[in-house]
């Protein structure tokens, strides 16, 4: 029977490029209303949130809109307004563009139809973007930031330290027991002072003390000035003398890099944990044990603090990718770790899990009970990870901090009882 009285359902379709954009606005029976190019700038976006007003969006009943990304002005800008955006993968939108021609043809505004009718026939099989607030935003973007730049420095680390196993063993000698090795300060400043182990050697008691002054080091200064005095004396094979030198000014270009990476990764860091040191959910997030100012502000990023996003505890650990996925056909039956997840959540998890074994003495019992029962490490982790998921889940809805006791209970027989 069909409805009248009632504004027909229109939906929004945006195939976003570099300089422009396409729009394709579909009614409820999939016909095409409108196919249009716009402006990657502001004209273009008055130009969008005009099409939409000509098609019945109001502030009550704002037209959804459907893009192969979540980031961006023009994402940002659409979710400003307040309307529901759905951020669909692009390797789906492939799959529906197939239903409608198998002929396999493709063009920018035929990609804005099938977004358009992707919300049209699916839209409940889809997750639109979260409301987050502005200020988990910023600290989403401050987080990613850092945890980039960690990465980074990671990668300028390996490349520094491969450069000098060609040539330098004296400087991996001399800071293999220090706990950030080649990243530390002292270690940096000496590099840049003697780049070959030449220069190493020629270094005096007295200048070895004044570097490690200059990095920052405060006590024992004399006793290390001695000890890394002693291993850059040691005997050690070196390169032909034209060849270190070459070797050394390609050792002080990966360790501008290195140094430039360091700086970033702190600096990033100070400013992530004072935006996360503000958020209302911070004293919750921090009463996890393994959660810090850092690895809080990490998993607030991701999860957001919109408590409508996830339905349950359930569909935070799928989105965490700590639950299992199981697939099942016939007589075979088979129950894997999940592939599609949010992978930056999914790597702080691991640093919660392992950091909270030492933190928690129930956490630590619940792992200890997996690894029994059978579970390699990274499965035992995983498994202790996708338990404060739930526990983080209930606590963010419910507004408590976490409770040893709640979380781990024991039991008469002095056994650590499994949360529910």
């Amino acid at each position: 029977m069909e409805i009248t009285g009632l504004p027909t359902p229109v939906f929004c379709g945006v195939d976003w490029a570099e300089d422009h954009h396409d729009i394709a606005l579909v009614d409820a029976t999939g016909k095409q209303l409108v196919k249009v190019r716009i402006s990657d700038d502001a004209a273009g976006f008055a130009q969008l949130m005009a099409l939409l007003a000509e098609h019945g969006d109001s502030e009550d009943a704002q037209i959804p809109v459907a893009i192969e990304t979540s980031r961006g002005l023009l994402v940002a800008s659409l979710r400003a307004t307040g309307r529901p955006v759905f951020a669909i993968n692009p390797l789906a939108v492939a799959r529906y563009r197939d239903r409608h021609s198998v002929a396999r043809k493709k063009s920018d505004a035929v990609d804005a139809a099938a977004l358009a009718n992707i919300l049209r026939t699916d839209m409940a099989a889809h997750r639109r973007l979260p409301t987050d607030s502005e200020l988990v935003q910023t600290i989403a973007v401050l987080a990613r930031a850092q945890q980039d730049a960690v990465w980074a420095r990671g990668q300028a680390h390996n490349k520094l330290r491969s450069q000098l196993r060609e040539f330098y063993p004296a400087i991996l000698a001399a800071f293999a027991p220090h706990k950030h090795g080649l990243c530390s300060r002292e270690a940096r400043s000496i590099l840049a002072a003697a780049p070959t182990p030449t220069m190493a050697a020629k270094l005096t008691r007295r200048r070895l003390q004044s570097l490690l002054k200059q990095a920052g080091r405060v006590r024992g200064i004399q006793a290390e000035a001695e000890r890394l005095h002693e291993v850059f004396k040691r005997d050690y094979l070196h390169q032909l003398p034209q060849v270190e030198e070459a070797l050394g000014h390609q050792t002080s270009s990966l360790l501008r890099q290195l140094n430039t990476a360091c700086d970033n990764a702190g600096q990033l860091e100070e400013a992530v944990t004072q935006a996360f040191e503000e958020h209302p959910d911070a004293p919750v997030i921090r009463s996890f044990p393994g959660l810090a100012s850092l690895t809080g502000a990490r998993v607030l990023a991701e999860i957001g603090d919109d408590r409508t996003r996830f339905s349950n505890a359930g569909s935070l650990k799928a989105y965490a990718g700590s639950a299992p996925v199981t697939r099942a056909s016939g007589k075979s039956c088979k129950v894997m770790s999940r592939k599609v997840k949010n992978q930056r959540l999914a790597a702080v998890g691991y640093v919660w899990a392992f950091v909270s074994l030492t933190k928690s003495p129930g956490a630590r019992a619940h792992y200890d009970r997996r690894r029994a029962a059978g579970d390699r490490h990274v499965a035992a982790q995983r498994n202790l990870f996708n338990r404060f998921m739930g526990m983080l889940f209930h606590c963010l809805q419910n507004d408590h901090t976490y409770d040893e006791a709640i979380a781990f209970p024991q039991s008469p027989a002095g056994h650590i009882a499994a949360a529910a």
